[in-house]
């Protein structure tokens, strides 16, 4: 039977080949290489035209802007309008516009008058006579460019004519100046051995890729060439006719166009059925059932029909090509054989259908406890009449089980209904050896105790036990018990061992995160941190933290790192600590978060290169900076949620904090914006998972925030976070949760003395009467010797080496705080003097006697500020 397609003819051995044949390649490779080389020249040639446009245009651009350029600068000078007002413009304009055009490198500079009457020219001959082109519009007072014949210099150029006016606005000369546009000739010809090379360079990389192409063809071809092809095609259309199983192909129409010899036989087709006459399918007089079947072109799969008396397993597939339907192609198969085995392969259906509910049933969680109970209620009724789960002690904690078998404790057991069967209890220590060596039975066969072990060790025990009126557990049901149990003991196994990490992953990130809220008076803070339930990944990387800063200033963080476990905690503590760092150097928010990212970016850079799985890059961050002096809050966030405020009278508002990307993904700044926070306003700081929940919408989860904070009123933070925390917690939460709220307070007025002094030396010793005064008044003389001795020693760097307005501040808060600003950027240093070194033991002495101190930089300078510890007031007898 011949259904071989029509394009597929093979040429005859012995053929002449056309004229057109002698010329096109016969090779697949070689049909490519000509097209390559044909597409490669004309690319060339194009490269070349395009080159040479190009070169003319800029050339002339080039020149439409240095002449206009000229033109205008010759005729706004001064002189220029001199010249032309004066009594012989010739004699005054010849000379400069001369000296202009020798200096500028142009054709020529012409003067002349509304008229067209040059005043200068560089042939002097043409002074005092009319040019031949229009100058207008330059007469109307506009300046212009045109391309003009070279009638005295002898050769095209570009023209840029600019007026020259009077103080009126009238237009009393006008300046020509002409470029001649360069032959772009020279530039073509340079180019064109790259051209030649580039090109040179495309055909050989065009006859490799060819030969790799042809080579590769008669790879995939295993050296077949075309004849030999045409035998394997054959052998094929033999193969189809003699496979034990009936092959029909239709088109879209529903007609029939092939059926191999096991088709006809089974539906007693007659020959001539097939081909581009066949016959639609409803009328080849088969039975209603598969006609219908295949006239809808549906798709099935093991449908059995009776066809002739013979059950048919059908299978049927729609055939697609280019996004259109093309037939469909039918497989029968004679299944009256397998009637003979239905009995025997429905038990072992029975068998797999239990197998594979179990393996479906199993593992949903990675928790031990359901793990069994899965196991049990699958089991029960089906394999046996009870069953029950017994597990050692030390599985059930996520330790590793221990080789010799320990106790076993019941976790889970289940009996069929009205069925009363007694299962046996927990095995001994007789029984647990037992185990070792295999399954055990009892009960005449009815009971059957099978081993769970993973690698050998043995992790606890399934109870399989039927009614006395059901028939004992024959060998299939013992394989596929231990099948059971094999399955049973790998999820067991991992809930066990994800068991032991979330509670080492819980363990460590509570270890990193803050334990306490700092000592710093800025603000009152209370937070909330919970770990994801189990199941959804375990601990993540949420993280907080309240950081007191210099001049009474506070710094609250909140944060979220993408994942869970052992590395998104060991991440969190890695970008905790940067925070930390970075934060001692009173980096305001938008650039600590520029210099946290680019951080991010080489962790994840290293962390690519040393293969520990995936990056860091995609943390959030909010970081937020409160001062209590100005009672001003700053905040800068990379991809984090917006934060919320509760003002003093009870106002909610999120505050719109322009939203950088994740940290790590670079290329994009951070932007931070100024808020005040007065007296009684609360801050508040989350992370996602406090209003996401899984299949829900983020914005309900905020709508959900927003409405707790408005029924906090006045609330503490502390109320607060319990309210948030009832009212807008997701039932079961699929990622960690961290909540900061923080009460702005206030450093009084009483509490703050200020001065702004002139870079005089005469103010050190007014400044240290001054701050004797106020510390006299605060009831600290104790701390007057140390603060006269820093206020002299940084007043005194500030008015030698720095500049701008100086001003010194004090500060009473929970220690004294003594600040000096100006307006410099250099920062001092602590350096070592020499014995012989008149100075550089200022700072050194300064540094000794105070507690802390540092650079800040401001907008427009720099603060030095200083801590030292309140004196303690004497005890009352």
């Amino acid at each position: 039977m011949k259904w071989a397609p029509s394009w597929f003819k093979v040429p005859r051995r012995g053929s002449s080949p056309t004229w057109l044949g002698r010329l096109i390649p016969r090779s697949v490779a070689g049909q490519t290489l000509a097209v390559a080389l044909t597409v490669l020249l004309l690319l060339m040639g194009a490269t070349a035209v395009v080159l040479v446009l190009d070169s003319r245009r800029d050339s002339e651009e080039d020149a439409r802007g240095r002449a206009k350029a000229v033109a205008g600068t010759f005729a706004q000078s001064p002189d220029v309008l001199r010249g032309l007002e004066s009594a012989d413009p010739p004699e005054v304009l010849q000379p400069l516009a001369e000296g202009v055009r020798r200096r500028v490198d142009v054709d020529y500079v012409v003067v002349t008058d509304p008229e067209g009457v040059r005043f200068s020219h560089p042939d002097p001959k043409f002074i005092g006579k009319r040019v031949d082109q229009s100058l207008s519009p330059a007469t109307k007072g506009r300046a212009f460019t045109d391309r003009v014949p070279g009638s005295s210099i002898g050769a095209p150029s570009i023209r840029a004519a600019v007026p020259v006016k009077d103080d009126s606005g009238s237009v009393v000369g006008i300046v020509s100046v002409g470029v001649t546009q360069p032959n772009v000739q020279h530039d073509v010809s340079r180019e064109l051995p790259l051209i030649a090379g580039v090109t040179a360079l495309g055909l050989l990389i065009a006859s490799g890729a060819v030969a790799l192409l042809s080579r590769r063809l008669r790879r995939q071809t295993h050296g077949l060439g075309t004849a030999e092809l045409t035998r394997l095609y054959e052998h094929h259309d033999a193969v189809l006719h003699s496979v034990r199983e009936g092959i029909l192909l239709a088109d879209h129409d529903g007609f029939l166009i092939l059926a191999n010899d096991e088709a006809r036989r089974l539906l007693d087709l007659a020959e001539g059925a097939e081909g581009a006459e066949g016959r639609h399918v409803t009328d080849l007089g088969l039975g209603a059932e598969i006609t219908a079947l295949l006239a809808s072109g549906r798709e099935a799969t093991d449908e059995v029909i009776e066809v002739g008396g013979r059950p048919l397993a059908v299978n049927q597939r729609p055939t697609r090509g280019h996004g259109k339907r093309l037939g469909t192609v039918v497989t029968l198969r004679d299944t009256t054989e397998l009637r003979a085995l239905a009995g025997v392969a429905e038990e072992a259906q029975h068998r797999l259908r239990l197998l594979y509910d179990a393996s479906a049933a199993m593992g949903t969680s990675l928790d031990v406890r359901r793990t069994a109970q899965e196991l049990v209620e699958v089991t029960v009724g089906r394999l046996a009449d009870a069953v029950a789960v017994d597990l050692q002690e030390s599985v059930m904690t996520g330790e590793e089980p221990a080789r010799a078998p320990d106790r076993m404790e019941r976790v889970a057991q289940s009996t069929a209904a009205g069925q009363d069967v007694e299962l046996p209890p927990p095995p001994d220590e007789a029984a647990r050896r037992a185990l070792a060596s295999g399954p055990t039975e009892g009960a005449e066969g009815r009971a059957l105790c099978v081993p769970l072990r993973v690698s050998g060790v043995l992790l606890g025990q399934l109870s399989l036990v039927r009614a006395p009126n059901a028939p004992p557990f024959a060998a299939e049901d013992r394989s596929l018990a231990q099948e059971l149990a094999v399955h049973a003991a790998a999820s067991i196994d991992n809930g066990r061992r994800y068991s032991r990490e979330h509670a080492t992953a819980l363990a460590l990130q509570r270890s990193l995160l803050p334990s306490a809220v700092p000592e710093q008076s800025a603000v009152e803070a209370a937070y909330r941190y919970l770990p994801a339930t189990e199941g959804a990944g375990g601990a993540g990387g949420d993280w907080f933290d309240i950081i007191p800063l210099s001049s009474a200033r506070v710094a609250l963080v909140v944060g979220d790192v993408v994942g869970h476990g052992l590395d998104a905690s060991a991440t969190m503590g890695r970008l905790r600590t940067a925070v930390h760092n970075l934060s001692s150097l009173d980096l305001p928010p938008d650039q600590l978060l520029a210099n946290l990212d680019d951080l991010v970016r080489r962790l994840d850079q290293e962390s690519d290169l040393g293969a520990q799985g995936g990056g860091i890059a995609g943390a959030t961050c909010l970081y937020a900076i409160h001062d209590p002096v100005s009672a001003r809050c700053s905040l800068a966030r990379a991809g984090h949620l917006a934060p919320a405020v509760i003002r003093a009278g009870g106002a909610v508002e999120f505050i719109e904090v322009p939203a950088g990307p994740p940290l790590g993904l670079g290329g994009f700044p951070f932007e931070a914006v100024d808020i005040p926070l007065r007296r009684g306003d609360r801050l508040v700081l989350y992370t996602d998972g406090l209003i996401a929940a899984r299949g829900q919408d983020p914005d309900v989860g905020l709508a959900r925030l927003e409405r707790a904070l408005d029924q906090a009123g006045s609330a503490s933070p502390e109320e607060i976070c319990r309210i948030v925390m009832d009212q807008v917690l997701p039932e079961r939460p699929t990622d960690d949760v961290a909540l900061l709220v923080a009460r702005a307070n206030e450093l009084s007025e009483d509490d703050v003395a200020s001065w702004d002094l002139p870079k005089d030396p005469a103010v050190v010793a007014d400044m240290r009467t001054a701050v004797t005064r106020r510390l006299t008044e605060w009831g600290l003389e104790e701390a007057a010797f140390t603060t006269e001795l820093v206020v002299s020693e940084l007043l005194g760097n500030a008015i030698r080496h720095a500049s701008g307005p100086i001003r010194v501040r004090l500060l009473r808060n929970r220690a004294l705080v003594c600040e000096v600003a100006d307006g410099s950027t250099t920062a001092p240093h602590l350096r070592s003097a020499k014995a012989n070194d008149e100075g550089g033991r200022g700072l050194f002495l300064v540094a000794q006697a105070v507690s802390g101190w540092g650079t800040r930089y401001i907008e427009g300078g720099k603060i030095i500020w200083t801590e030292q510890p309140l004196p303690t007031p004497p005890e009352t007898p």
